[in-house]
């Protein structure tokens, strides 16, 4: 299995770095101006093998994991319209500008790229992630999606870097994950704190 991260985020480096030690093949997908900066990145461009555009890396994997800028995803999309990708796992890991009329990142790229195997998971680490958890004491995040027989590859995914990965039901409930990182986040201004919120889930 080919494993395609794309977006040049903290969380995209972050979760790639971790699926190639436990030896995972990973790509990268980049937008065709970015410039590493930092020394992950770097480390990365000089591998030769490991950035790509978007839409090469994108075609290049079995599984895709979207880690970027909202800024970006029409372009990806573009990408994953293509009919070769039609049958690649998707997993969503971004959050829309928190606007309940708007739905959320999910719901477009299913409505626009027209794949079933779409996926959301990751989504509560948030972009700038470890940052947010400089620790890295949250070990859960939810999932959801409509297929099952591919939904547990993705909840192999997930727990394979060491998170509990708590199913949230079918891909209609993505915009109920985006919900929750907006709330932490809204959390987190109110209480004015240098420290950002999570939650944990628990069964009393």
């Amino acid at each position: 299995m080919k494993l395609a991260i794309i977006g040049g985020t903290k969380l995209a480096v972050t979760l790639g770095n971790k699926y190639m030690s436990r030896g995972v093949d990973v790509i990268f997908g980049v937008r065709d101006e970015f410039e590493p900066k930092q020394i992950e990145w770097k480390i990365l461009e000089m591998q030769k093998d490991k950035l790509f555009g978007y839409c090469q890396a994108i075609e290049s994997a079995d599984v895709v994991m979207l880690c970027c800028e909202n800024e970006y995803l029409p372009k990806i999309v573009s990408c994953l319209n293509n009919s070769n990708n039609s049958e690649k796992i998707i997993i969503d890991c971004t959050n829309g500008q928190y606007c309940p009329d708007l739905g959320c990142n999910t719901t477009y790229i299913q409505q626009t790229a027209g794949h079933q195997k779409i996926y959301k998971a990751f989504n509560n680490l948030g972009l700038d992630y470890p940052k947010s958890d400089p620790l890295e004491l949250l070990k859960e995040t939810y999932f959801c999606g409509d297929c099952e027989n591919e939904k547990t590859r993705v909840k192999k995914l997930i727990e394979l870097i060491g998170f509990k990965a708590i199913d949230a039901g079918k891909l209609q409930n993505a915009f109920l994950l985006e919900a929750f990182y907006h709330l932490r986040k809204e959390i987190t201004h109110v209480k004015n704190s240098s420290s950002d919120y999570h939650f944990k889930l628990m069964s009393v």
